[in-house]
């Protein structure tokens, strides 16, 4: 293989730059040159493609975001958009494509790979809902980025003998909501998993008050309910008074951790080596601290499973 091409698609995650960083500077190490198609699959169909240099990734590894940029591509979900894609990679000479991204970018990187293209998919969402991968890039630096929201609200809420909702990101899934509650000692958290019983929720605060407590936490992930939503019900429900606060997009962005840095740096470099030796239609990950990789059609339908130990660990200490 002499030319690889890299990508970024949907969501931004922290650490997808370190990944480019690592495609980048892999490839030229073994004699590759690697190109960035900028602004995802929309630039893949356009040619928006440019050769990277080892200087073109320097001082980008603890950068957020991506500096291939993102973008949403309807024309890409038709055959006849990813034959323009492919055909866009050939009059480059790139041989293969690495795709960072969630199952969306995932989708695109398999129907490439149907129609004859080498391409291998690495896991950059916050979200942390892929297959095949014990933690994705991104998820460990959103986290950290709730938890350092929750305690600060914590001290508001203790200063005001209130109850806060705090609502998360995570789409479908509810490992950002479970990992920051229970790392922040939320009272209740929720998750699109598990079903949640208000009646529970409302005697757990009312023990609680009981016990003088002055404030409750509570995490509401977006894929069960809106904040506002969920407030409004737990206030009609015991009477208190409720805050709401919907953290948003901040949770995308930031300083990307170390943990994501290094998981990033593994992954991106794996993505290349499978290039490099002829694979194709593969994602790479991590399981007990090992990279591997999977099939992608697998990891596409294979269901994530929750931690369900976390969960009920964070029931057990949250009395």
């Amino acid at each position: 293989m002499r030319k690889i091409g890299v990508l970024t698609s949907g969501g931004d995650a922290p650490g997808m730059n370190a990944a480019i960083r690592a495609v980048v500077r892999k490839s030229i190490y073994h004699g590759i040159e690697a190109y960035g198609i900028y602004q995802g699959f929309s630039g893949l169909i356009t040619g928006n493609i440019k050769k990277l240099e080892i200087g073109s990734v320097g001082d980008i590894i603890h950068r957020g975001g991506t500096i291939l940029q993102s973008a949403r591509c309807d024309d890409f979900k038709t055959e006849e958009g990813q034959r323009q894609g492919i055909a866009c990679l050939e009059n480059h000479g790139i041989e293969g494509l690495i795709v960072i991204g969630g199952d969306g970018s995932y989708l695109g990187a398999k129907a490439l790979t149907e129609l004859g293209f080498p391409c291998i998919g690495v896991p950059g969402t916050i979200d942390n809902d892929i297959p095949g991968t014990q933690y994705t890039i991104g998820f460990d630096t959103a986290l950290n980025t709730v938890l350092n929201a929750i305690d600060k609200i914590r001290d508001t809420a203790t200063s005001h003998e209130r109850t806060f909702v705090i609502e998360v990101m995570g789409r479908d899934a509810g490992d950002i909501a479970l990992w920051a509650g229970l790392a922040g000692g939320a009272e209740s958290i929720l998750i699109p998993e598990e079903h949640h019983d208000m009646e529970d929720i409302a005697a757990r605060i009312e023990n609680g008050v009981q016990r003088g407590k002055k404030h409750s936490i509570i995490i509401v992930a977006e894929g069960v309910a809106s904040g506002a939503e969920f407030a409004k019900n737990l206030t009609e429900k015991t009477g208190l008074e409720t805050r709401v606060s919907v953290l948003g997009h901040i949770q995308r962005g930031g300083t990307p951790t170390g943990f994501d840095r290094v998981l990033a740096s593994r992954l991106g470099a794996k993505a290349v080596e499978l290039l490099m030796a002829g694979k194709s239609g593969r994602a790479v990950g991590m399981e007990d601290g090992e990279v591997v990789d999977a099939d992608l059609l697998t990891v596409l339908n294979k269901p994530k499973h929750m931690n369900q130990s976390l969960y009920l660990l964070s029931k057990e200490l949250s009395i």
